[in-house]
């Protein structure tokens, strides 16, 4: 059996506001390792759109901003399965075909992110978010993005002009 999906399960039943405790204190963790030893990373992030509308969240640790939903890639995995896989973890949803958008390089934290961008096109979907993981999700239109859009997303959002 394999640790990390075995960890996800039992952490899964865990009341949210222990889920999110932990998640902030991983979080801090991670931050602390990442100012003494500067390591790249490499994860993904998606556009999921419904018409003229993008997909954001709040996630319940790290910065408070919107951003894409995703996640990092875990160790072998090919970036579009890391997308698919995080989004039925976060989302609850099953997506099958990714367009990939690109990459890009963010160094952010004392880290270089690698980061694999991805766009899906729902239809009314419904979201069964992990409410441990993430606060809220919205739809917004492109026009009406809020002030305090993440810096993964501004940027990948820039890119689909």
């Amino acid at each position: 059996m394999e640790l990390l999906p075995a960890l996800g399960r039992l952490a899964a039943k865990l009341p949210v506001p222990v889920r999110r405790l932990g998640y902030r204190g991983a979080y801090t963790g991670l931050r602390v390792y990442w100012f003494f030893k500067h390591p790249g990373t490499t994860g993904v992030k998606c556009v999921l759109t419904d018409e003229d509308r993008i997909l954001l969240v709040r996630h319940s640790y790290g910065p408070r901003g919107w951003d894409l939903p995703g996640g990092s890639l875990r160790p072998g995995e090919a970036p579009v399965a890391a997308a698919r896989r995080e989004m039925n973890e976060e989302l609850g949803i099953a997506i099958h075909d990714f367009a990939d958008l690109g990459e890009m390089l963010v160094h952010a934290d004392h880290r270089q992110d690698h980061v694999h961008y991805f766009r899906a096109e729902l239809r009314a979907p419904k979201l069964t978010i992990d409410r441990g993981e993430l606060v809220t999700t919205r739809w917004f239109t492109r026009q009406d993005l809020p002030a305090d859009l993440g810096r993964y997303a501004r940027a990948i959002i820039a890119t689909l002009d």
